[in-house]
């Protein structure tokens, strides 16, 4: 499966960097984006007219389409068909904005959901996961959704810094006028009313990721799949009625983080730290926050599925051995799974500017 999951990487940076090229118009990116998923069978395809840093997966795109044909045709299958249906969603977003809150999932259904189906097909094909893995996509969707949101949740000002705008409209706009009045120290108080209701917006995720590990039996697909969940999930509570998000950078310690990284190894871990931090938002809830029922009750049907008596389970039997070697897995994990997740992160720029 390594083999497949590079290449799985390599021909979605191929797409990403032909969508991403502001060089190209837009008439004659839209067909080369429908049809980049047949290119991977033309062994003689190759574009040389990018002008992106990393054109070079264009100009030697015979490489990897040589690699991508050896390959076992059920990996083959599940490549080809999620180059198509991600080429299909660029094309869609070239000339659109995010709007409604549908959109947004949508956008990140494009950008994130399709490479946690695609992974997820790619474990079930290996037989390192059950057949269920890869065939529930509503779950695995719900893998890239929740890292994809909480990714743009936090990330408000740098985008906002750079032009880029990726919080729905439909959210935003019942709070201001335009998405940049929430830098403004005049409108903190409804900047960080909005950002509640997308944090809430995002913790509708949890149950279905809570699911999807809870499948999974090979220990290296589950500290690949665990570790960046619980990131993104201790990153929510460090974000929730946090003024920060629109002054600076929020990030969780990187004590925290190694934590996060040794202790996220099995399931009931892994519901004892949602069960944490599910804890810590919710006794920060403003009572007069206009989502604070809905956050309220989000966390509750979070809580059925991770009971209070759920307790971590002591590392002080691990060797340093051992203890040195997860942190080296987690840390290329969550390395390796933040850039596929954010392939094609910054594809609707094209239709912004």
């Amino acid at each position: 499966m390594r083999n497949a999951v590079c290449i799985f990487y390599l021909v979605l940076r191929a797409l990403d960097t032909l969508e991403d090229d502001m060089t190209i118009s837009v008439e004659k990116k839209v067909p080369l984006l429908h049809n980049f998923h047949s290119f991977l069978y033309e062994p003689d395809w190759r574009f040389m007219e990018s002008k992106e840093k990393d054109r070079q997966v264009l100009e030697d795109f015979p490489t990897i389409s040589l690699e991508f044909r050896n390959l076992a045709k059920k990996y083959q299958i599940v490549i080809a068909d999620i180059c198509r249906r991600m080429g299909i969603g660029m094309a869609e977003f070239l000339d659109k904005h995010v709007t409604s809150e549908e959109e947004w999932d949508k956008y990140c259904h494009y950008v994130a959901g399709l490479v946690g189906i695609g992974l997820s097909r790619l474990f079930s094909a290996s037989e390192f996961e059950d057949p269920l893995v890869g065939e529930d996509e509503e779950r695995a969707n719900s893998m890239g959704l929740f890292l994809q949101k909480t990714n743009i949740i936090r990330d408000y000002l740098e985008d906002q810094q750079e032009g880029r705008e990726f919080w729905p409209q439909e959210v935003w706009g019942r709070y201001v006028k335009k998405l940049g009045d929430f830098a403004k120290p005049e409108n903190i108080d409804l900047a960080v009313q909005c950002l509640n209701e997308l944090i809430t917006n995002a913790l509708h995720h949890i149950p279905d990721v809570i699911t999807y590990l809870s499948r999974l039996r090979n220990q290296s697909v589950f500290n690949f799949c665990a570790i960046p969940q619980v990131m993104a999930i201790a990153t929510l509570a460090a974000c929730y009625n946090n003024q920060q998000v629109f002054k600076g950078v929020v990030k969780i310690r990187k004590g925290q983080a190694v934590t996060l990284m040794m202790d996220a190894t099995n399931m009931p871990a892994v519901k004892a730290i949602i069960y944490q931090y599910m804890e810590e938002i919710y006794h920060r809830i403003p009572d007069s926050d206009p989502s604070s029922s809905k956050t309220r009750q989000i966390i509750s049907t979070i809580r059925t599925q991770n009971l209070p008596n759920c307790q971590l389970i002591s590392r002080s039997h691990y060797s340093p051995i051992y203890l040195s070697f997860v942190m080296l897995l987690a840390a290329l994990s969550w390395q390796y799974l933040s850039t596929l997740s954010q392939v094609t992160e910054d594809y609707v720029q094209t239709g912004e500017h």
